[in-house]
């Protein structure tokens, strides 16, 4: 049994080096609140930063959609899993993103595999920030065109590859997520089209932790951009929108292509209908209910002043995702098992998911947080800190 072997020994060194990972079984559905094992938490590590998950008008239409449609789709799109459902929850999104069409994936890393993988071919170069989803970075390797990392956020060095290759045949992409998800902070969109357009270069952006939080109606960081400054978009359903699954919008030659050649769209069954059909509500709450981002910006405010009044390490992020710096591996993690005694989760980020040596609790605050609640999580985080 070499493989049982060689699997033992990765184990034990990520435990050596506190990097393993573990999960825990709630006894709750998502909320600011959970239960593990009979005991209450506070959860600060949600990506539900809306609050909609649990949200007894999704909750409905789900329910009537799963009792006329059933459990599964039951096949992929292009064979029979391909509800009407699903058909008015691509046009509605389509239409939130000012785009002209929007196709539904079973997750957002199906959908970055299959965007980059279908699209771009060997000769072409995609240019990805060095911090971007594991999923983008993915898609690159899959597509077989050359993978270039700028540093983060360095756009100066971005321009500097881009016009080293300007001369090089093939199509250029600048890949980007929107809202970077370890950091909190967000991509410098205008500037990434200005760079895209000089370099004839086409630009996609990941805004899975944007859309439904940032803007002023909710469409994220790329609100304020057409379909032909950001041709690729992609968003999430499972963060913002408290359901499941994700969608590429853009023109109508993109997503037709998309159908074409995309293989985790085209190999994978489609989502349940009730699942689209929660979406689908959550898309109207997010248009109807604006005063939650409104709230999400207060606590995010909340959380900041306190944190810089009580000295905690913040890195520069101003959206749902606050990450605290710690220090090692071990010391996070002893943190982090400090603040679950006090009934506060956080979540606990090592390499390398993130960068050796930044290894941090990732604090994630919701619309529907009290504020006396994250008054408690700072002052938790600052009494353990110190300790």
């Amino acid at each position: 049994m070499i493989l049982e072997q060689r699997l033992q020994r990765l184990l034990s060194k990520r435990q050596e080096t506190h990097h393993y990972r573990t999960r825990v079984s709630l006894n709750s559905g998502q909320g600011v609140s959970l239960n593990i094992e009979g005991r209450e938490y506070h959860n600060f590590c949600s990506n539900d930063y809306l609050g909609l998950a649990s949200h007894p008008d999704m909750i409905l239409a789900s329910r009537e959609a799963l009792e006329k449609f059933g459990c599964g789709s039951g096949a992929s799109h292009l064979v029979s899993g391909h509800q009407q459902l699903h058909h008015q929850l691509e046009e509605a999104l389509a239409k939130f993103c000012g785009r002209e069409r929007a196709l539904l994936f079973s997750t957002g890393f199906m959908a970055n595999v299959g965007v980059l993988s279908a699209l771009a071919e060997r000769g072409d170069r995609i240019y990805q920030d060095r911090l971007n989803h594991a999923s983008l970075l993915d898609g690159g390797l899959l597509s077989r065109a050359e993978l270039i990392r700028y540093r983060h956020n360095d756009l100066d060095q971005l321009e500097s590859l881009l016009k080293r290759d300007q001369q090089q045949s093939g199509q250029a992409f600048i890949v980007t997520d929107g809202v970077f998800s370890m950091d909190g902070d967000v991509a410098a969109i205008s500037a990434l089209v200005n760079l895209a357009n000089r370099y004839q270069a086409v630009l996609m952006v990941d805004d899975a932790h944007g859309i439904g939080v940032l803007g002023e109606r909710g469409a994220g960081c790329v609100e304020d951009f057409d379909q032909s400054q950001v041709p690729i978009l992609m968003g999430t359903l499972g963060k913002a929108f408290g359901s499941l699954g994700a969608f590429v919008a853009g023109s109508s030659v993109l997503i037709e292509s998309l159908i074409q050649l995309a293989r985790p769209y085209i190999y994978t069954t489609a989502l349940p209908p009730a699942t689209a059909a929660a979406s689908l509500k959550a898309l109207d709450i997010i248009q109807q209910e604006p005063q939650r981002r409104v709230r999400l910006a207060k606590r995010i405010q909340q959380f900041r002043e306190l944190a810089h009044a009580h000295a905690i390490p913040m890195m520069e992020s101003h959206s749902a995702i606050q990450p605290v710096l710690t220090g090692s591996e071990a010391q996070t993690l002893a943190v982090s098992e400090a603040l679950k005694q006090r009934g506060f989760l956080v979540g606990c980020i090592r390499p390398p998911t993130v960068p050796k040596g930044s290894a941090r609790l990732r604090i994630t605050l919701c619309s529907e947080h009290e504020p006396d609640v994250v008054e408690q999580l700072v002052l938790n985080v600052a009494e353990v800190m110190c300790a």
